[in-house]
């Protein structure tokens, strides 16, 4: 095994190239990057105005709401640099940079979105409990500190990769990671993982809630309802696994492939072509968190609405209203 190893790590050095080959993923890549980023530009502009420039913060959702379309803000601005210096050997240190921004973004949205799903949660199981989640004060301090510890996390990454290998030198493409960026590279999916099964729980329970409660009279509107309310409930956990399960559950062999734990040239191919479909569909979750603004927030559908409709005035006063996001669980 430790020959073979050897040998793999030193064919790309002997032929002065790299083995792993984009192929048909370079223009594809570059066109599905473009509209992600076409469509998350105008989606989350909107958003930010809506969410950001509101004049206070009245619930802890809100809070919640505005970092995460601040988060799918950034990450879409990282998608030209991303499309411009893709299968190039362009400025290493640019490269990382815009890398790390890019996945600081990317976890922002998951942990923002899980913060969202807690506090459906509570309210809607434990509506009588009064917690510091439900404070906006604490949901600003809960933001920003994940803000803080992902910053410092994913600088962690600027020292793994000193170029040893022809394919690291050319920008998000397959990289070799030794055995500290392996392991924090796993650490962060198992961190995945554990978020993953709290929020089938959370949905779990929140789903068996809203189906034995009564909303009215028991008639035909009453059940269709309840049966649209059941609906939306899963607008969330399905863009939340639709758009990142495929690439964690890629991840564990694609980053073992890095490390050299998986040494067959053609599984390496594979697994990067992998890795890159999955991680598009990643980056599209910055298109789709509007979807869950509309059916969360009661002022952000009225504000499409408007947009819609070229009343720009009447979309100016409703995103500067003072309306409670999401008053009621019906609005899930």
């Amino acid at each position: 095994m430790g020959e073979q190893n050897s040998s793999d790590q030193n064919s790309s050095d002997q032929n002065g190239t790299c083995d792993i080959h984009d192929g048909y993923l370079s223009p594809a890549l570059a066109v599905l990057y473009s509209v992600i980023c076409f469509f998350g530009l105008v989606s989350n502009v909107v958003t930010v105005f809506v969410f950001v420039l509101r004049k206070r913060s009245d619930s802890s959702m809100a809070v919640y709401m505005r970092h995460l379309a601040m988060a799918d803000f950034l990450l879409v601005l990282c998608l030209p640099l991303r499309v411009h210096y893709h299968n190039k050997e362009g400025p290493f240190f640019l490269c990382k940079v815009v890398g790390v921004f890019f996945y600081i973004n990317m976890y922002a949205s998951i942990f923002f979105l899980s913060l969202i799903s807690l506090d459906r949660y509570l309210k809607i199981i434990k509506p009588l409990w009064v917690m510091k989640i439900h404070r906006v004060r604490w949901s600003h301090r809960a933001s920003f500190s994940i803000w803080i510890v992902l910053v410092l996390f994913m600088a962690t990454f600027f020292i793994t990769n000193d170029q040893r290998r022809d394919c690291d030198k050319i920008c998000f493409h397959f990289h070799h990671r030794d055995l500290v960026g392996g392991v924090a590279n796993i650490s962060v999916v198992a961190l995945f993982g554990v978020i993953f099964l709290l929020f089938v729980c959370f949905y779990v329970r929140i789903t068996t809630k809203l189906r034995n409660m009564s909303l009215g009279n028991q008639n035909d509107k009453s059940k269709r309802r309840k049966s649209r309310v059941i609906r939306k409930t899963f607008v969330v956990p399905v863009i939340f696994t639709v758009c990142f399960l495929p690439y964690h559950l890629v991840r564990v062999p694609y980053v073992l492939a890095q490390m050299d734990v998986i040494v067959d040239l053609d599984s390496k191919q594979m697994l990067h072509t992998l890795n890159e479909l999955t991680l598009i569909l990643s980056a599209f979750n910055s298109c789709l968190d509007p979807v869950i603004y509309y059916f969360l927030s009661s002022t952000f559908r009225r504000a499409i609405l408007c947009a819609l409709h070229g009343q720009f005035k009447t979309l100016y006063a409703v995103s500067h209203r003072h309306n409670s996001i999401n008053p009621s669980i019906t609005e899930m």
